[in-house]
């Protein structure tokens, strides 16, 4: 059910219309190397051969799963060939060009730049990471979004009516919520889509029917397989809008992309390590027990694993995303750091140095210092920091949660030195 044609190709209407980047390029009649950055199942593949097919150049396909350097230079080699013979480049299709080493990539380069090949990468990783710039710099990155409901909806209805590829002489119905059903399952992805019908109408052939129902999509399906890749892309956008929504004090949000993850098998550890960074970050002393959660949701997701390690990590979200929220401490460590890049390592004060042997005593180590806790409310003006940077202030608390208090406490002995 592949496409044939750039007429029959379903979706990414925003690359293709009128006036659109890969629209007017093949409009144009010229080639331009390319990156189609998107999830499985968009149209990467079927892109590329139809552009070639388009233009009317000659074309190459390669995995970077298995394929090297060898391979990309008997690609060349018919390349140069064709551009010797007919003045035409070549298409060469790479899927999945992630994969591919600096080295691999660098090989590629001067055959670009020569115009010997017309480069399509395809890739599902963020090419800004996955590609050198060198070879980034000579490509327009496009990037496919997931089919639509409705893109994968006219998919399916077309792969059920074809004659010739399709199943059309098999004369099958398929009704409304099997149809929904297929469509729910399929998450955007054409390939899991249409890999679904098609075993969706072998377990009707068994059973003699000539209608498949949602069971038989249900049965066909199995567990459905969520888009996530625990090293890829996808991960870091999950992991980001999950932090996001704590942030925002969504625990509903929260708790979708908590168990987005865990459905996808996300490390459950991974995911309390970064709610035990949330939680100095983005609340921190607005309710300092924010922490303390987050680690004995850690210690309880260690010890008593998956799945009932998902109750802790429920409790722990909640907790998380319905707490005051500050970053003042977030704020107060990196301006100090700045401080002591700007400043450099000044000398620490005399009264403040250790005094461990005769000699430093009289050196005047620790000479004036006073003992907090030999004063009223164990609290003493003194002077903690470097004469130069005397005065600065780096924490300041919001007012949020229990932070506030902190905030007064703070103002008051301010206000007495």
């Amino acid at each position: 059910m592949r496409p044939a044609t750039l007429d029959e190709f379903v979706g990414q209407a925003h690359l293709l219309g009128p006036g659109r980047v890969l629209g007017e390029m093949l409009g144009g009649g010229y080639a331009h190397s390319l990156v189609l950055w998107g999830p499985p199942g968009s149209g990467k593949t079927t892109l590329a051969r139809l552009v070639a097919k388009r233009l009317d150049l000659p074309f190459a396909a390669l995995s970077a799963v298995n394929a090297g350097v060898k391979d990309v230079r008997a690609v060349v080699e018919r390349a140069e060939h064709d551009l010797a013979m007919n003045g035409r480049p070549t298409v060469l299709f790479l899927d999945e060009i992630h994969r591919f080493n600096k080295a691999q990539q660098d090989a590629l380069l001067p055959h670009v730049e020569k115009g010997t090949l017309v480069l399509v990468g395809a890739t599902t990783e963020n090419p800004s990471f996955e590609v050198i710039s060198p070879l980034l710099s000579r490509m327009r990155v496009l990037t496919l979004e997931p089919l639509t409901d409705a893109d994968i909806g006219a998919l399916l209805d077309r792969a059920r009516a074809d004659p010739e590829r399709g199943l059309g002489k098999r004369g099958l119905e398929l009704s409304s919520e099997a149809r929904e059903a297929l469509v729910a399952h399929a998450q955007g992805d054409a390939r899991v889509a249409l890999g679904a019908l098609e075993v969706s109408a072998e377990l009707v052939a068994q059973s003699r029917a000539k209608r498949i129902e949602a069971d038989h999509v249900v049965e066909a399906a199995q567990k459905r397989s969520l888009r996530y890749d625990r090293a890829g892309d996808e991960h870091y956008n999950v992991i980001s809008a999950f932090i996001k929504s704590l942030r925002g004090s969504d625990p509903d949000a929260a708790m979708y992309w908590l168990a987005r993850m865990l459905e996808a098998g996300e490390d459950p550890l991974f995911i309390a390590r970064r709610m035990v960074i949330f939680a100095a970050e983005d609340i921190g002393n607005a309710d300092p027990r924010a922490l303390q959660v987050a680690l004995s949701v850690k210690d309880a997701v260690h010890f008593v694993g998956l799945p009932e390690g998902r109750i802790p990590l429920a409790q722990g979200v909640t907790f998380l995303a319905t707490a005051p929220k500050s970053n003042a401490s977030l704020l107060a460590i990196g301006s100090a750091v700045d401080e002591v890049r700007r400043s450099g390592t000044l000398p620490v004060p005399l009264h403040l140095r250790n005094a461990p042997t005769p000699l430093m005593k009289a050196e005047g180590y620790g000479r004036d210092y006073r003992y907090p806790h030999d004063h009223a409310g164990h609290h003493v003006e003194e002077e903690y920091l470097p004469e130069p940077v005397r005065g600065r202030r780096f924490y300041e608390p919001s007012d949020q949660g229990e932070e506030g208090e902190i905030r007064e406490r703070l103002e008051r002995w301010r206000r007495r030195s």
